[in-house]
């Protein structure tokens, strides 16, 4: 999970297990959640739009351009947060 305000501002990057993950968005009020577009995407999509939350997906395709080192987990999250931001980027219905 890596989590910025509107400025750019860096307000979490930390670990998440799946069995904790909806507990955590609802301590977050509504936001917009970014995530790769894969199978899985879909259900917890579903999941956190009855939160509140604006979801969007987004192929890894599209993501790949702003990762800016190796690959692992929590930098293809912060790539996912800058990609989200930018106003052509485009995304994938739930």
């Amino acid at each position: 999970m890596h989590g910025i305000s509107e400025n750019g501002r860096v307000i979490f990057n930390k670990a998440i297990k799946r069995a904790k993950l909806l507990a955590f968005f609802e301590t977050l009020p509504p936001c917009t959640v970014g995530m790769g577009a894969c199978g899985s995407s879909h259900h917890w999509g579903r999941q956190l739009r009855q939160l509140g939350h604006d979801v969007k997906l987004m192929p890894a395709g599209y993501v790949k351009p702003y990762v800016k080192r190796g690959k692992n987990d929590a930098v293809d999250a912060e790539a996912i947060c800058e990609a989200v931001r930018r106003p052509t980027m485009r995304f994938v219905d739930i």
